[in-house]
């Protein structure tokens, strides 16, 4: 967890506890009236536990602040953009997630995207779609709506069409070759990326396992006009508005950009990936 994270969950838990101590309220006493138990309390004030949304409002309204409710909710949405736990998100399922996805991409006017194990998600077919997510069930086994998820990943790539957007998506040779579907559907999908070899609003760069690189190819992200990074972790999803976080994300993607290969010379690297596909050598 990050110190940034900790330190703004520490802010959160420290102004509840200072609307607890104006309430004139204990601990024991607020924990009995909001049906909790006084570890959760002292948790949630020593910045040892993130609080849901709900459990801001009940706060607010259990010391008689219903008022600080906006503020607290507030204070809770600059935690989690900083830091995001899957555990947390995926309790709803994977379509929340997607819808929250969607809903950034409708607010992003510039995107720049790296990634390094798979093909970016607003340029996935249904059926690749489905094999990715899956695999994720084997880490988060409690998900059983992959159905949904993948039709609201589909859905999200509408976005594509709007071309008063820009999108540039840089795709490691790896992300070509590994395999996360069956090889039918990963020939179709190999197929599908061709269409956006074409130069326009959105635009498809290669990074080929033979190209020099000027830093590691590390993990993937997402850079929303500048002003956001959204990357992940197995445990975590990270959405960064730190200017300086934002800054290095950026050097990042242009040196990982250098290295990109567009055009018909990309063609042939996807060719390649499909090659390494049973029946197609």
């Amino acid at each position: 967890m990050s110190t940034d994270h900790q330190q703004a969950r520490a802010a959160l838990g420290a102004r509840m506890r200072e609307l607890r101590d104006e309430s004139g309220l204990s601990g024991r006493a607020l924990a009995a009236r909001l049906g909790w138990t006084q570890s959760k309390i002292s948790k949630l004030e020593n910045g040892r536990q993130t609080p849901t949304m709900a459990d801001v409002r009940a706060w607010a309204e259990g010391v008689g602040r219903p008022d600080a409710t906006a503020e607290l909710q507030g204070r809770l949405r600059t935690v989690e953009t900083q830091y995001r736990s899957w555990r947390r998100q995926l309790a709803g399922g994977y379509l929340p997630v997607q819808e929250a996805h969607a809903a950034q991409a409708r607010r992003t006017g510039v995107r720049r995207s790296f990634d390094p194990t798979l093909v970016p998600g607003l340029l996935q077919t249904a059926d690749y779609a489905r094999g990715v997510l899956s695999r994720y069930t084997r880490v988060h086994p409690s998900i059983s709506d992959v159905d949904a998820a993948v039709a609201a990943r589909i859905e999200r790539q509408q976005v594509l069409k709007d071309r008063k957007r820009s999108f540039h998506f840089l795709v490691w040779e790896g992300a070509l070759v590994s395999r996360l579907c069956p090889p039918a559907a990963h020939a179709d999908q190999l197929e599908r990326l061709v269409r956006w070899l074409v130069p326009g609003h959105v635009r498809l760069g290669v990074i080929p396992f033979e190209a020099p690189l000027n830093v590691p190819a590390g993990v993937g992200f997402s850079i929303h006009d500048d002003v956001l990074v959204i990357t992940e972790s197995w445990h975590a999803e990270m959405w960064l508005d730190d200017p300086a976080d934002v800054a290095l994300h950026c050097r990042a993607w242009n040196a990982l950009a250098a290295g990109a290969v567009y055009g018909p010379e990309a063609h042939r690297v996807i060719v390649r990936a499909a090659r390494t596909l049973p029946g197609n050598h």
